[in-house]
């Protein structure tokens, strides 16, 4: 259990296991269920889902390209479990200036997850969990207020939903918090938050009452490699002393003034500036014209990266400081302004 899909995988797992004890009122499965999972079939192997987002990623599995919706390359060709998927807020940038849009776009995809886990219900294959990014990573960098949020924790709570927070990429500080969701204000923490890369393993956080009853419900060859926490304990340890946290707030308010202010300098090229911390994005008008920036800027010195169709994002580490960011800046400035990327 090393990686994010690791972490996901086996928090859908707590989810149906979770749910299928509440509807035994918390008793242990009964010999039916033992007997009929052996064949994939109810009561042992229920019909129950996970409701993922457009455009989102929590992994490379099975059940979790079952709520991935990235990169087709990666889910053609394989079988998949039919579950729900609701639409994620295309929000327009920069925020406040479509105030009024963005909150009529995040009450449209709202209304669509609580009509999604109500119809879920009546065709026999209840939702039993949500998983949500932060900040749909893979899937172009796309943001949402921390009001949907709040109100799709909500959503979850009323309809008997486990709320599962994606973390795997914007966890560890990089968004000026240790923990992107800890921006939102909610008002309880979400039930389960799945951590990797940063962290060096594939886990997750929950609520004590997802804690399967008995061994053996979910396990691994390493049993979480707890030796992996000897060197976490150091990492953690190195973002206090050195307040990295602190300076990715710092840094972050420099890279992405900007990024706004080369997107106001080349509005043919760039578009979209958006981030949180040092969390960053721009989008370009054609994935060509993002790859030729991509591209140029590896032969000036710079490892960019590109997300969704037609975006380049930012990822330095926790140590990446003001001044590094204005390098960047400098060398992006200068390859926009050689003229010749469109």
């Amino acid at each position: 259990m090393a990686c994010g899909t690791c972490a996901n995988e086996n928090a859908y797992k707590a989810v149906f296991i979770w749910y299928r004890t509440k509807q035994r009122g918390g008793s242990m499965p009964s010999k039916e269920d033992l007997e009929s999972c052996m064949r994939d079939m109810p009561p042992g192997s229920p019909k129950l889902s996970i409701l993922s987002f457009q455009g989102g990623f929590h992994g490379r599995t099975l059940g979790c390209l079952a709520t991935s919706h990235s990169k087709p390359i990666q889910k053609v060709d394989i079988p998949s479990l039919v579950w729900p998927v609701a639409p994620f807020p295309q929000l327009r940038y920069p925020l406040e200036l479509y105030a009024e849009e963005n909150r009529r776009e995040e009450e449209r995809c709202l209304d669509a997850v609580w009509k999604i886990i109500v119809e879920s219900k009546t065709t026999g294959q209840p939702v039993a969990g949500i998983v949500v990014e932060p900040i749909q990573a893979e899937g172009g960098d796309h943001h949402a207020s921390n009001t949907f949020f709040r109100r799709l924790q909500r959503i979850a709570k009323d309809n008997d939903a486990a709320m599962i927070v994606d973390e795997v990429q914007t966890g560890v500080g990089l968004t000026g918090r240790m923990w992107a969701h800890e921006h939102w204000g909610l008002e309880e923490p979400p039930d389960f938050v799945t951590f990797a890369k940063k962290m060096l393993i594939g886990g997750y956080y929950y609520k004590d009452e997802f804690r399967p009853q008995g061994g053996y419900r979910i396990i691994n060859t390493w049993v979480g490699d707890p030796a992996k926490l000897v060197l976490l304990e150091a990492v953690i340890r190195v973002i206090e002393e050195d307040r990295l946290l602190d300076n990715m707030r710092e840094t972050g308010d420099v890279l992405l003034e900007g990024l706004r202010t080369l997107e106001n300098k080349y509005p043919d090229v760039l578009d979209g500036s958006r981030g949180q911390g040092s969390f960053c994005a721009v989008d370009c008008p054609t994935e060509a014209v993002r790859n030729k920036l991509i591209y140029a800027l590896r032969n000036k010195g710079v490892q960019a990266g590109g997300c969704g169709e037609r975006t380049i994002r930012c990822r330095p580490a926790l140590i990446f400081q003001p001044h590094h960011a204005e390098m960047f800046l400098d060398i992006f400035n200068g390859v926009l302004a050689q003229g010749n990327i469109r």
